[in-house]
């Protein structure tokens, strides 16, 4: 059975400025619209068909949550959706604000 991966706060944003992948953010709905990460798609139990009907199974996913502990298990779920390659984002959003302030962005600018 394939596993995800975990991947560093540095890793993910050195992919995500050349868009080598999509990122999901599983927080709440107010956590997420008070802030997140800049093209971030808001990951819920009502949105994940939305997700996976505009992204190809081989397009990389990162997930996000707080610490980077839910999205744990959330990565395990997507791959399981029939995603080929999928990360846990370590540390998560908290960690990602604290590493790179200016790209923690508000609601504008959402794909959700």
């Amino acid at each position: 059975m394939q596993q995800f991966e975990h991947i560093s706060i540095q890793d993910t944003k050195a992919k995500l400025d050349i868009d080598a992948a999509k990122i999901v953010d599983i927080r709440d709905d107010q956590s997420f619209e008070q802030a997140h990460i800049p093209g971030a798609f808001h990951l819920t139990n009502g949105s994940i068909q939305r997700f996976m009907d505009a992204n190809d199974f081989d397009t990389p996913v990162i997930v996000v949550c707080y610490h980077g502990h839910s999205s744990q298990q959330a990565a395990a779920y997507i791959l399981q959706q029939g995603f080929e390659t999928v990360y846990s984002m370590d540390g998560g959003f908290e960690g990602w604000r604290t590493q790179f302030p200016s790209q923690s962005s508000d609601v504008q600018g959402s794909d959700s």
